[in-house]
C-alpha cells in the first residue's frame, strides 16, 4: 500500500502500545506488533527476529516477577512515508521486578507499516541507551 498515514494516526497507534507497555497488558502491546517483526533491545545480546520471539522472552520476565508500573514518552517525532512511518521519542520507564523497583531514560524507535486492514502495525522496535552529558553511553 502506498498510502500515506497521518500524524495523528501514528500517534494513535504509538500511544496503543505505549499504553498496552504501561499496564504490562501482554495481548494489547503484542497486538501492536506483526508477526514478523524484529526486535532490537540494547540490554538483549541479538536481535530478536519475530514477535514470537519477543513474546516467549516477555513470558519469561512475567514469570519472573517483572512488570511495568509507569511509562511516558516525551520529545515524539513522527516521519511519515508511503506505507508506513517512522516513530521515535524519548522514554521514560519504571519497573518492578524480583530485584526491586527500577527505572532508566531510553531513546525508541518504532517502525509502522499500513496493514491490510488500513491501520498501522509496527514492523521494527529500537531500543537504545540516551548518552549521559559527557558523551558516554
Amino acid at each position: 500500500m502506498n498510502t500515506v498515514p497521518t500524524e495523528a494516526e501514528v500517534l494513535a497507534a504509538a500511544d496503543a502500545i505505549i499504553e498496552a507497555f504501561a499496564a504490562t497488558d501482554t495481548d494489547a502491546y503484542f497486538a501492536g506488533f506483526a508477526e514478523d517483526a524484529s526486535f532490537i533491545f540494547h540490554p538483549e545480546p541479538a536481535r530478536l527476529g519475530s514477535r514470537a520471539e519477543y513474546e516467549a522472552l516477555w513470558a519469561g520476565w512475567i514469570a519472573s516477577g517483572w512488570r511495568v508500573t509507569a511509562c511516558g514518552s516525551t520529545d515524539r517525532l513522527v516521519q511519515p512515508f508511503p506505507g508506513g512511518a517512522v516513530f521515535s521519542h524519548t522514554v521514560a520507564t519504571s519497573i518492578d521486578s524480583a530485584d526491586g523497583p527500577d527505572s532508566y531514560i531510553e531513546r525508541e524507535s518504532i517502525i509502522f507499516r499500513v496493514a491490510e486492514t488500513g491501520g498501522l502495525i509496527a514492523i521494527h522496535e529500537h531500543l537504545s541507551t540516551v548518552p549521559s552529558e559527557g558523551g558516554e553511553a
